[in-house]
């Protein structure tokens, strides 16, 4: 007895499982992380207007220390930590 095809394709489990799972590697290579930053963020990236000023106050304050004319106000430090600690 003789069996002929009727003209089905042949049926091949493993490659359709392949498949699907070709299909989803390919998919989770799409996905890529991306990162914007604002406007915002790029303008408090530059250089701010302050660093000058406090480059200068540094500047002054080594010099002080170098010549040995800095005095510490221990009231003041005292005040300003309190403030710090209390908000």
């Amino acid at each position: 007895m003789k069996i002929n095809n009727f003209n089905m394709p042949p049926v091949n489990p493993y490659k359709a499982n392949q498949q699907k799972v070709e299909k989803t590697e390919t998919k989770v290579q799409k996905q890529t992380d991306k990162l914007e930053i604002s406007n915002e963020a790029k303008q408090l990236s530059g250089i701010p207007s302050f660093s000058v000023e406090r480059n200068e106050r540094v500047q002054e304050i080594k010099a002080q220390v170098d010549a040995g004319t800095y005095k510490v106000d221990p009231e003041t430090i005292a005040k300003n930590l309190m403030n710090y600690y209390k908000n």
